[in-house]
């Protein structure tokens, strides 16, 4: 290459072209004044630009350079100097002798659970660095995260980052970011905030464990539609880390976890098993009143009861309401976008890597039943599931039946809806309601629309103070084409809930709806 060799900005000799993305070229340099390997980024300057849109970039390149300069920490390459090459700005950085996140999981590729926490660890650690210095990435992904010797893991390329109070830098209409891994609401022509970040971190969670972005679809536009409205599709390899990844890509900022709680549950699913994600609204304790010890009874009695689900028109008019109210700020950004044809995307190439087209439903086949599990039947509701050996029925009735352990403590519960609504969120947000009302010491730790075989639902997860003891607990709703919904709740004592949520898990994957 032509480039090999040359000195840049008096000291700098280009030795290798090691990486190259939407907004520039790095290269391996070496400081001849102080003998040391560097990296040096150099900007891509389009040919069609306008003097003022040059102007701009070589405005965000420097700003590059502050922002980064102003985050100090392990996890976070090092800025050493800023130079101009023929009057282009070039950042000279820490040279990480490291592949990324991105080439480990080049091809579909996956990682383990533990080993994907491992790694948003170092993530994190550098969000959080970067947030107390004012400083937002806005650019998180595979592609920004080194992974080093001896482990370390550093993130980089704060090329579109923005410090806090300055300004965006862009013109109407354009996204700046890799779509795939921006948050929704940046998609909409939001402002980012710290939780836009954490959302990108959740993103790259998906892929490293699922082995694709979560809302790949076949073009950019598609994409970012799909983030601003689609329900995440269901995880299969997430394990322990499911509950915090759904939790960082909850469409509201307000209802993802804070970046002190992402490394909490990182570091226990890392160091010690599923972790305990607690989202940004939670509210803060008080003492416990004269509460039930009863976990079923939070499910079917009058602390949680079952209300009615709007029907008819009333409820259609609502849902189509909401749906307008989400949809038109993103038809509006992303024909802004398409007008100005200014949509910077970095890492969107099309296609699926390897994934199933996300228009297609694909065809469930419930588990067969575990070892230690018996199948039973619930006539009324129209279903059978596994329960666990040893559990027995404790309550039945036309739309619900409970089974819990020898302790009591611990029960699973299947519930009914007919007619139902026209999402599970909205009759758990009723519920909820009724919740906060009866239990003192109640905490969300998510609440999310999701998928189950192809129908529309929603987790619902949280924790509640009993009499004696603080309990845990999940619930599954989905609607199905018959118009029903069907409800998996499980709940357990909090301190033994690694031993009991993987009966939730079992009966979910067993749970069979009946020909009725």
């Amino acid at each position: 290459m032509s480039d090999e060799g040359r000195l840049v900005g008096g000291r700098y000799r280009l030795l290798e072209r090691i990486g190259r993305g939407g907004m520039g070229t790095v290269w391996r340099a070496e400081d001849e004044e102080l003998a040391r390997q560097v990296a040096l980024k150099r900007l891509h300057t389009q040919p069609h630009l306008a003097d003022a849109e040059v102007t701009t970039l070589y405005e965000r390149v420097r700003r590059e350079a502050r922002s980064a300069a102003r985050v100090v920490h392990p996890n976070v390459v090092v800025v050493h100097d800023v130079v101009d090459d023929d009057g282009q700005p070039c950042i000279v950085m820490e040279y990480v002798p490291a592949g990324t996140l991105a080439d480990v999981l080049d091809g579909g590729r996956t990682l383990p659970p533990e080993e994907a926490a491992r790694i948003g660890l170092g993530v994190i650690s550098a969000v959080r660095a970067a947030h107390a210095a004012g400083v937002l990435h806005r650019d998180i992904k595979p592609g920004n995260v080194l992974l080093g010797p001896g482990g370390r893991v550093v993130l980089t390329d704060f090329g579109i980052a923005q410090t806090a109070g300055t300004s965006t830098l862009t013109q109407t209409g354009e996204m700046i970011g890799s779509i795939d891994f921006m948050a929704p609401e940046r998609i909409r022509g939001h402002k980012p905030g710290p939780a836009s970040d954490l959302w990108s971190l959740g993103a790259t969670l998906y892929q490293a464990v699922e082995g694709r972005p979560p809302y790949r679809r076949d073009t950019a536009m598609e994409t970012a539609y799909a983030i601003a409205v689609d329900p995440l599709e269901p995880m299969l390899k997430a394990g322990s880390l499911e509950p915090l990844i759904d939790a960082l890509l909850s469409k509201d900022p307000e209802d993802r976890p804070t970046a002190e709680q992402t490394e909490r549950a990182l570091r226990a699913t890392w160091s010690t098993g599923p972790p305990t994600v607690q989202t940004s609204a939670v509210a803060a304790p008080v003492p416990a009143g004269p509460q039930h010890d009863d976990p079923t009874t939070h499910h079917t009695s009058a602390t949680r009861p079952t209300p009615p689900a709007p029907t008819g028109r009333s409820a259609r008019r609502r849902r189509r309401g909401r749906r307008r109210r989400v949809l038109l700020p993103v038809l509006a950004v992303l024909a802004a976008a398409a007008t100005a044809a200014t949509l910077y995307v970095s890492s969107h190439r099309g296609g699926h890597d390897g994934a199933d087209s996300p228009t297609s439903t694909p065809t469930v086949t419930p588990s067969p039943v575990p070892d230690g599990y018996h199948e039973v039947r619930a006539e009324q509701l129209g279903v059978s599931f596994p329960v666990p050996d040893g559990w027995e029925q404790k309550k039945s009735s036309d739309d619900e039946v409970t089974y819990t352990d020898s302790t009591g403590l611990a029960g699973i519960t299947i519930g009914m809806v007919d007619p139902a609504g026209s999402n599970p969120v909205g009759h758990f947000k009723d519920i909820e309601a009724n919740t906060k009302a009866n239990y003192s010491v109640y905490r969300r730790l998510r609440m999310q629309e999701t998928t189950f075989r192809g129908q529309p639902a929603a987790v619902w997860e949280f924790t509640f103070q009993g009499r004696a003891r603080v309990f845990r607990a999940i619930d599954l709703g989905y609607g199905t084409a018959g118009g029903r919904e069907y409800d998996i709740y499980l709940s357990a004592p909090e301190t033994k809930w690694s031993t009991y949520r993987p009966v939730f898990d079992n009966v979910r994957d067993g749970f069979t709806e009946q020909q009725r």
